[in-house]
């Protein structure tokens, strides 16, 4: 039998949620050129797939943090993500904007947190941590308590590591960079030749360049 994390990267390979094309970059936002690209909205429109990142979402939570009180998803990657787990475990659900809107209510959280409620943060991918702090922290300013995130996938950045665990949050993921070229490759989808550039780009994601596979 499969590792759950492997087969779950295999999943979204095959509905396109995670893209691959070792030698014609994405460019992020970041401006990094990247080899690969997070398209996780795409699970959306497969059932299959969608309930099994919900089931296995639910159970990192139950498993792992106790006595949550409201699941808050980040937007705007996993707003859909965090209503369908917080559906699945009967609980409220909020979500937290990239910034405050600049009309009306001018808020940064959409929904209600009362103060001392426990709440844990849903994300569809940890690279450099820096969209789940940023939450984790308008949410310590609207009173809660964060006892933990869990993300769809998680791309195994160090930076990302050290920032959380000075931070002291907790973060799960039920996938990651690792199962995800083993998933690949095993499927045919990614060549070895394409596995070594991709451990270049992780090693270095800054200056990494496609075909850049020798030291």
């Amino acid at each position: 039998m499969k590792q759950l994390d492997i087969l779950i990267a295999e999943k979204l390979l095959q509905a396109s949620a995670i893209k691959l094309q070792p030698d014609s970059p994405f460019v992020w936002g970041s401006g990094w050129n990247s080899p690969m690209y997070n398209d996780h909205q795409q699970i959306l429109s497969h059932p299959s797939i969608r309930n099994m990142v919900k089931v296995e979402m639910s159970r990192i939570i139950v498993e792992n943090f106790d006595q949550v009180d409201v699941v808050a998803g980040v937007a705007t990657g996993a707003i859909a993500l965090g209503a369908i787990v917080a559906d699945a475990l009967g609980l409220p659900y909020v979500y937290v904007r990239e910034k405050a809107k600049d009309h009306g209510l001018e808020n940064l959280i959409e929904g209600n947190i009362k103060a001392g409620q426990r709440v844990v943060i849903i994300e569809d991918l940890l690279s450099t941590g820096r969209s789940c702090l940023k939450a984790t922290q308008a949410i310590r300013d609207a009173g809660g308590v964060v006892v933990g995130a869990v993300a769809l996938f998680n791309y195994e950045f160090p930076v990302a590591a050290k920032a959380l665990k000075k931070e002291k949050l907790v973060a799960k993921a039920i996938t990651n960079y690792s199962a995800m070229i083993k998933a690949a490759l095993a499927s045919g989808r990614i060549k070895d030749e394409d596995v070594v550039s991709l451990k270049k780009w992780h090693d270095d994601p800054e200056n990494w360049m496609p075909g850049d596979i020798f030291d």
